[in-house]
């Protein structure tokens, strides 16, 4: 007898019940996931164009979608669906930094452009949106190159205020939206840097404690190679967007249109019955994974940190 374990009973698909893979309801799965392992991709799209489901992507993705929408609908005919095991929200973050050409090791990056995209995970629509330049201090004049990858120019950084004040900002924004209080949330970003690198090192050159709500984030790229099973090379933003059948939306390497993007692929990957989970926290200033089967936990309602000594 083999018991499910916590990553597959957390959450809207939970299964809490069914006591093991025995029942004959995985058998029928399995069955079903024969089946369509040898479709074509036009009877694949077929048969999700039928379903009213998204029929762009590479044929894995379309396998993958069109197996988790039976397994759902077989899961749901046997047990009635845990609606309150998920965060609410989603908010995806994408910093822009200042940067260099070839960006020399002594080179110190501040955050310039602070986006968060507000993803309700029941409506699976973009809620709001959130966006603020920040004034960097170090290296208070952006390089040539700098302006060119990501659209800032220095009139917008000159106007703007100093990360303490839009950190500030960003924790009205969110506790305005009651996140962390009413509805539960997690912060998702694009890879690790953004949170254990960026964010890391704004705070302690802004002389801030790291914030508690950044804590703990979804890294998608993890998400994206372990559900779709692709290699890690296969986990950049545009060739995500490319293997889902996507084209990126706005202008490159910026934060906001960057977030954007990011959101489309959680939608698409939540729509084919992926559970985007934390999988990536801060210890002690010290990246580390958290593992599948931690229970699900929203980060904390956010607080403005205090200042360093």
């Amino acid at each position: 007898r083999c018991s499910i374990s916590d990553e597959e009973t957390n959450g809207k698909n939970s299964t809490a019940s069914l006591n093991d893979f025995s029942d004959p309801v995985y058998k029928e799965i399995a069955v079903t996931n024969g089946y369509i392992n040898r479709m074509s991709r036009d009877e694949l799209r077929s048969k999700l164009e039928e379903f009213k489901l998204e029929t762009r992507g590479v044929k894995d993705v379309l396998k993958k979608r069109l197996k988790n929408y039976y397994k759902k609908q077989k899961l749901m005919q046997k047990e009635a669906i845990n609606g309150g095991g998920y965060y609410d929200y989603i908010c995806v973050v994408d910093f822009e930094a200042t940067c260099e050409e070839g960006n020399p090791p002594e080179f110190i990056h501040e955050i310039i452009e602070f986006p968060i995209v507000l993803l309700n995970t029941h409506t699976l629509e973009i809620e709001d949106t959130f966006q603020q330049y920040v004034k960097p201090e170090i290296n208070p004049k952006l390089s040539n190159f700098c302006i060119s990858l990501t659209g800032i120019t220095q009139d917008i950084v000159d106007k703007a205020d100093t990360f303490p004040q839009v950190l500030q900002n960003v924790i009205e924004w969110m506790r305005q939206r009651e996140l962390g209080t009413k509805y539960s949330y997690s912060m998702l970003t694009d890879g690790s840097w953004d949170m254990s690198k960026f964010l890391n090192i704004q705070c302690r050159n802004s002389r801030i404690k790291y914030p508690s709500f950044a804590k703990k984030w979804i890294n998608i790229r993890k998400s994206y190679g372990n559900f779709y099973k692709v290699p890690r090379n296969q986990t950049k933003l545009t060739a995500m967007l490319e293997n889902l059948g996507m084209n990126y939306d706005g202008r490159p390497h910026s934060g906001l249109d960057d977030s954007k993007n990011i959101a489309r692929i959680a939608i698409r990957m939540l729509q084919d019955g992926c559970e985007l989970r934390v999988n990536e926290k801060m210890h002690a200033g010290q990246l580390m994974t958290v593992s599948s089967l931690a229970p699900l936990e929203g980060a904390p309602a956010p607080l403005m940190p205090r200042y360093r000594n």
